[in-house]
């Protein structure tokens, strides 16, 4: 009996220090009055189009990006001071107010909708491998691996980020994998699949 009451103890302490250190939406949009000048109030960056959408994004891709920030990982003159003073409570509070929005999709380019499409669900003929893969057919993403939410997400965001990758400037993607897949990819494909993502959904 002692035995059973000392692991639901235990049990009951683990999931109270789950929940303090789960983030809360409430906390996170009081604390984002900072992040709104340039992602917006709910997250729908439309300021500059090479700030991104952070509504409805996941929330573990957020603190990942954030605490990547905050440590140097990911590297942006502007998001490096925003997120040096952010506590740990703060990134999970951000995290879960940001990711409670919804996002506002775009309107792709009709020129680029075609070679966007075989890109993102087919891939490249020189081995680049279809986006669908990991960010899902509609651009949800898996949250369980940590791949974003594309869907929606601003072209000039999207582009800028996979020449990023291809150049080496970002290099805090799982194992080199955006890297690789950047690699491979022309300037007209990454235009191309870039406006497919900011229509898709």
């Amino acid at each position: 009996m002692k035995k059973a009451l000392l692991i639901a103890s235990f049990v009951a302490m683990a999931a109270t220090g789950v929940a303090q250190a789960a983030g809360d939406a409430g906390a996170g949009k009081t604390k984002s009055a900072a992040c709104a000048a340039c992602h917006g109030a709910d997250g729908n960056s439309g300021v500059n189009p090479l700030w991104p959408k952070l509504a409805g994004q996941h929330p573990k891709y957020i603190k990942k990006q954030l605490h990547d920030f905050k440590a140097g990982k990911r590297k942006d003159g502007t998001m490096a001071p925003m997120a040096a003073p952010l506590k740990d409570q703060d990134i999970e509070d951000l995290a879960a107010y940001f990711s409670s929005q919804t996002r506002k999709i775009g309107t792709a380019a009709e020129d680029k909708v075609a070679l966007g499409e075989k890109l993102y669900r087919a891939g490249s003929s020189n081995g680049a491998p279809a986006c669908s893969g990991c960010h899902g057919p509609a651009g949800a993403g898996n949250a369980a691996a940590n791949f974003p939410s594309l869907s929606g997400q601003g072209a000039a965001y999207v582009a800028k980020q996979l020449k990023d990758f291809r150049s080496g400037a970002r290099s805090n993607d799982m194992n080199g994998m955006m890297a690789g897949v950047a690699s491979k990819l022309t300037d007209a494909d990454i235009e191309a699949v870039s406006q497919y993502v900011q229509g898709l959904h």
